[in-house]
């Protein structure tokens, strides 16, 4: 059965989430294939896209933010610590207002809030302003993660929800490719503030594009009022789960990993031997549309051979990645992180499909404690991998990086094991 088609886009719009699933009612998914598969693809496409653009646009941008407010490199990297922390904690907050209040209406004003913000930040010239505002941004876009991943469980076929959980991961990834090439370009052309704020528009047209194009949700079980004493339980089963935890200790490794690599990557690529410009280093990270491709192909593969194997060989092509940008010649470090990027991505989708399998009900809570251990991953280890870079050079950045991806690993051998017994008494 397809989903429901609303009566036009501006109403669809409007009155989103005015037809909530009744509490036990058997779900009315949307089947792979139909006409409101691919919209509700391509708009959490956008989704993606526009988070993950406004997140990452000033990652690029670190040595020119170190250099014009006089800061080091590990304080600049604040610029995109303060907003992914500020996003895991966000996220946790969302997935519990969005049982209240809806998903789509949520998710739009998220995009739209922090667009504007984007275009406020390059206005500024104190750093501490800045930083506020960047802040303020990872805040307001904690609407969108968690509550696009539950927006998915809930609505997508289980035999679909690999195939559109790899489609909204490969809009996250040209996210975080526009958020470090086109701001590299544009920046080499007219410099960084104009090209922050360009993001902050492609932001707010994304946000448009979106409202328009998603359904309601069918199978949304409003929950009026904020019960904290509900949030609280649900909470507490999840990470109670016996596999909930790993997965999400996965997320956090697997970003700290991925994150502390492309921190640091720009600021080794413009000194000696390399002194490569800002526009240069940006169009390495066009290797972000590997990501884009192994994502999708990840997402469809665990749903045919299992989501354990899946995982461990994108934990293993990352770890591949991280050793090859230790070699001395610029090919490669491009090399290496092309593969780093092409084994994240494969990571991520699987487990981000993985938490909205395992967890039975509650799903946007478990959705918001996988992204609340992915941020804190990027925030707490982005920053922390510039004491390595300060003290030890590439080669210490490398092993940091390296380490994280053992402790994934780790963890996806223990998720593995756990399936294969699970299928073994089914």
């Amino acid at each position: 059965m397809s989903a429901y088609r609303a009566k036009s886009p501006a109403a669809q719009a409007a009155n989103d989430d005015i037809k909530p699933a009744a509490a036990g009612a058997e779900p009315v998914y949307t089947e792979p294939g139909s006409p409101e598969f691919r919209r509700i693809s391509l708009a959490l496409f956008l989704a993606g896209y526009a988070t993950f653009s406004l997140i990452y646009c000033v990652q690029p941008l670190l040595p020119e933010l170190a250099r014009d407010f006089a800061v080091s490199p590990a304080s600049s990297s604040l610029a995109l610590s303060l907003t992914t922390g500020f996003l895991a904690f966000a996220i946790l907050l969302a997935g519990a207002v969005s049982e209240a209040f809806g998903r789509k209406q949520l998710m739009f004003a998220s995009m739209c809030g922090a667009s504007l913000l984007n275009l406020i930040a390059p206005l500024l010239s104190d750093w501490h302003a800045f930083l506020v505002v960047r802040a303020l941004e990872g805040l307001i876009l904690g609407g969108v993660p968690a509550v696009a991943m539950a927006y998915l469980a809930e609505e997508m076929h289980p035999r679909g929800l690999g195939t559109t959980m790899g489609i909204y991961i490969s809009g996250t990834a040209l996210g975080g490719m526009s958020g470090r090439v086109v701001i590299g370009i544009l920046t080499d052309m007219f410099g960084w503030h104009l090209a922050l704020g360009a993001m902050g528009a492609l932001g707010l047209l994304a946000a448009l594009g979106f409202v328009i194009l998603l359904p309601a949700s069918r199978n949304f079980v409003r929950r009026p009022g904020f019960q904290l004493s509900y949030h609280i339980r649900a909470w507490e089963g999840h990470l109670r789960h016996p596999g909930l935890p790993f997965v999400f200790l996965i997320g956090a490794f697997a970003m700290g990993c991925f994150v502390t690599v492309y921190n640091y990557a720009g600021f080794r690529l413009s000194a000696a031997p390399y002194d490569l410009s800002q526009g240069q280093i940006s169009l390495i990270f066009v290797v972000y549309l590997c990501g884009m491709v192994t994502s999708s192909i990840a997402g469809a593969m665990s749903d045919r051979i299992g989501r354990g194997p899946v995982l461990q060989a994108g934990i293993l092509i990352a770890g591949a990645g991280v050793a090859l940008t230790m070699l001395s010649s610029l090919w490669g470090m491009i090399g290496g992180i092309m593969v780093l990027t092409s084994g994240f991505f494969v990571a991520h989708s699987v487990a981000s499909g993985w938490v909205g399998r395992m967890a039975k009900q509650s799903k946007g809570h478990a959705s918001s404690l996988y992204l609340l251990a992915y941020y804190l991953g990027s925030s707490i280890m982005g920053s922390v991998g510039g004491w390595f870079w300060s003290h030890g050079g590439w080669d210490a950045v490398a092993a940091f990086a390296g380490a994280l991806l053992i402790g994934a690993a780790i963890c996806g051998t223990y998720l593995w094991q756990v399936a294969r017994r699970a299928e073994a008494v089914a």
